[in-house]
């Protein structure tokens, strides 16, 4: 239940409040959905892609340092996502309570429930933030990474700086998050390319400096980078410089979200009354978020699992799936944009009464997510080595590097055709999160990981004894058996119940 406050409000506004001006959203509860449903989900497809773009560009950059970097990225980042899961789910809460407040016209309750999910976040990144960082050697040791090694080491420097700028990371998400539920997805992708621009023009030069740096070399500037070493002694940061730079690029798009929520140039104006945590929109925001944190969390120890059992394969088994990783996350974030696009649109619908049309709009992504992906895994399918290659300084004749390619490789044709089904996976958990159903979000990823992907890897590469190549056609069936299961339960139709606002109204 609401406090007294919040009852009051929402009942003067079910009566007396219009619209404010509905600027930077869009219109998804009226006319044809087709057309809304894209331009809402497009930005946030793209949006997450270029969000993806930070590690790829780390990952490149990294690759010319060595296996042991690459190694030690896919060590550290399960150990960060861990961190960041949480992020991800608690936002959630604030996506859920805009897109149901605005669809059922009850506007004036947006900044409270909006600055609460800031303050509550600010709170949670700062201890996560400071356990994080504490913590990180021996969580790494917990996914396989020796200590005492060169991939330990490097990862520890990584992971460390990352934790560090976990509180402006965590409020970029929560703009995102509150721009999403309030229908603008346009300008969160601004702030991403900005941010995401910024990172690839200092990636290089914090990672490489002016010694040995690939980029000179490229562009035939090999004098100027001499005599700028000569100058600067800079030789870079190494792996450090890599999680130094997305620290600095992630602030710059958190404190421009940040101007934008302050100044209601959203549609909105969260004041500093609005910051205020008040008993009733805490129990909001953990009664919706924690599902997906727990959902969330489960997912990055899952794969922080699936490390270490990989590692009993050596560091070039988990470079190998690090980098594919990397690539499969270009095709996650995508799905998961479909996804946050759902969430919104069904929210909103659902806070308007409207179920018929929030169960149309997950068919519509779900199509937009299969043609999508079937045309990308085709594209990809036959350039696998080469993609794979892309991200590591391959010699003629370095064994592990090898090695590291064909298995990198083999997971792009076992895996590729079952990010397809993922694909819809992850629509249909959107749909769930809409409605308010989080729990139900998180048992089904939760099915997946743990009752499917974990122990049929597990029992391929040791008890079958079938390399990481077993673990791979694990992956996919998991992939493929998950998106069947919540595809009967999403048919079923007991999901579709505008919870979240009517209990707590009645």
């Amino acid at each position: 239940m609401v406090d007294e406050t919040t009852k009051d409000v929402v009942s003067q506004d079910s009566t007396t409040q219009s619209s404010p001006s509905q600027g930077r959203s869009v219109d998804v509860v009226d006319g044809r959905l087709f057309k809304p449903l894209v331009v809402l989900s497009a930005p946030i497809v793209l949006a997450e892609g270029l969000d993806m773009v930070y590690f790829l560009v780390d990952l490149y950059w990294i690759g010319h340092l060595g296996t042991d970097a690459i190694a030690a990225m896919s060590y550290a980042w399960p150990v960060i996502y861990l961190g960041m899961s949480v992020g991800f789910g608690i936002v959630t809460a604030g996506t859920v309570l805009v897109a149901q407040y605005k669809g059922t016209g009850r506007f004036r309750a947006i900044p409270s429930a909006a600055g609460g999910t800031i303050s509550f976040v600010t709170i949670l990144s700062a201890v996560l933030a400071i356990a994080g960082y504490a913590l990180t050697p021996w969580l790494l040791t917990l996914v396989g990474a020796l200590p005492e090694t060169a991939p330990h080491t490097l990862a520890v420097q990584y992971a460390r700086i990352t934790f560090l700028g976990l509180v402006p990371t965590f409020w970029f998400f929560v703009f995102n998050a509150l721009s999403r539920g309030w229908g603008d997805t346009r300008t969160p992708l601004k702030l991403m390319a900005v941010s995401t621009t910024i990172n690839v023009v200092i990636d290089p030069f914090l990672i490489h400096g002016f010694s040995a740096n690939p980029l000179f070399e490229w562009a035939g500037l090999s004098a100027l980078e001499t005599s700028l070493y000569a100058q600067t002694g800079f030789a870079g940061y190494g792996i450090e410089g890599a999680a130094v730079a997305t620290v600095l690029s992630r602030s710059v798009a958190a404190a421009l979200g940040l101007y934008i929520l302050f100044s209601g140039r959203l549609g909105f104006e969260i004041t500093p009354s609005s910051l205020r945590l008040r008993r009733s929109t805490v129990t909001q925001i953990v009664k919706i978020g924690s599902p997906t944190v727990v959902e969330m969390t489960v997912r990055a120890g899952g794969v922080a699992v699936l490390t270490a059992i990989i590692a009993i394969e050596g560091a070039a088994a988990v470079a190998a799936y690090g980098i594919s990783e990397y690539l499969v996350g270009i095709l996650f974030v995508i799905s998961l944009g479909l996804a946050r696009g759902v969430e919104a649109v069904v929210g909103q619908n659902l806070g308007a009464g409207q179920l018929a049309r929030a169960k149309r709009a997950v068919y519509l992504s779900g199509g937009i997510a299969v043609a999508l992906f079937t045309c990308i895994v085709a594209g990809a399918y036959p350039f696998a080595e080469s993609i794979v290659g892309v991200f590591l300084a391959v010699e003629g004749g370095d064994v592990a590097a090898d090695a590291v390619v064909q298995g990198g490789a083999a997971f792009i044709r076992v895996v590729g055709p079952a990010l397809i089904f993922f694909a819809v996976f992850q629509v249909i958990l959107g749909a769930f999160r809409g409605s308010g159903n989080t729990k139900l979000a998180m048992m089904m990823a939760s099915l997946e990981l743990l009752v499917f992907r974990i122990p049929l890897s597990y029992a391929a590469l040791v008890w079958l004894e079938a390399g990481v190549t077993g673990v791979w056609y694990s992956i996919a069936f998991s992939y493929v058996i998950a998106s069947v299961v919540a595809a009967v339960w999403f048919f079923r139709g007991a999901w579709i119940i505008p919870s979240v606002l009517s209990k707590q109204d009645q």
